[in-house]
């Protein structure tokens, strides 16, 4: 975190920052993921929001999970797919996510190629909420939904 106002540049490298930690993506056994990172871009209070930067490797994804807080999601590198609420989309770079307050979502590498993404949400938010048994049930209910879970978006 830098002190209010002062300027600074972190140089772009291989999809890294300098001078940005490179970190998991959550605790290992906290939330059902495979194959992600990410890194903190900026979190400085005068901001109010964080911006991070998330990657995953080729047949990674993030936790399908949902909060009260919303999300801007932009794709910055690969192509996957999204899951938003009951509807699967195929995303490539440039293309622009809103995510609203409790949706629930996910995001896959399906394109045999690291896939990675820029996320936008409030510095102070609340944590995220894990599907439980019935709403597992109720999402696979939608045969889209069941084989993007499944790793198999159409």
């Amino acid at each position: 975190m830098t002190e209010a106002g002062q300027p600074r540049i972190r140089n772009f490298r291989d999809f890294r920052w300098d001078a940005v930690e490179h970190r998991p993506y959550k605790e290992e056994g906290s939330a059902p993921f495979r194959a992600i990172s990410r890194q903190v871009l900026f979190e400085e209070p005068a901001l109010g929001c964080e911006l991070r930067y998330f990657e995953m490797e080729a047949g990674g994804f993030s936790t399908l999970e949902r909060h009260e807080h919303m999300h801007g999601v932009m794709v910055f590198r690969g192509h996957g797919h999204c899951l938003l609420g009951t509807t699967v989309r195929a995303v490539k770079p440039g293309d622009l996510v809103t995510i609203p307050a409790w949706t629930w979502h996910q995001f896959r590498a399906t394109a045999g190629e690291p896939f990675g993404f820029l996320c936008m949400v409030n510095r102070e938010r609340d944590r995220p909420q894990l599907p439980t048994e019935p709403d597992l049930s109720a999402l696979r209910g939608v045969t889209e939904v069941a084989a993007f879970l499944d790793g198999e978006p159409a």
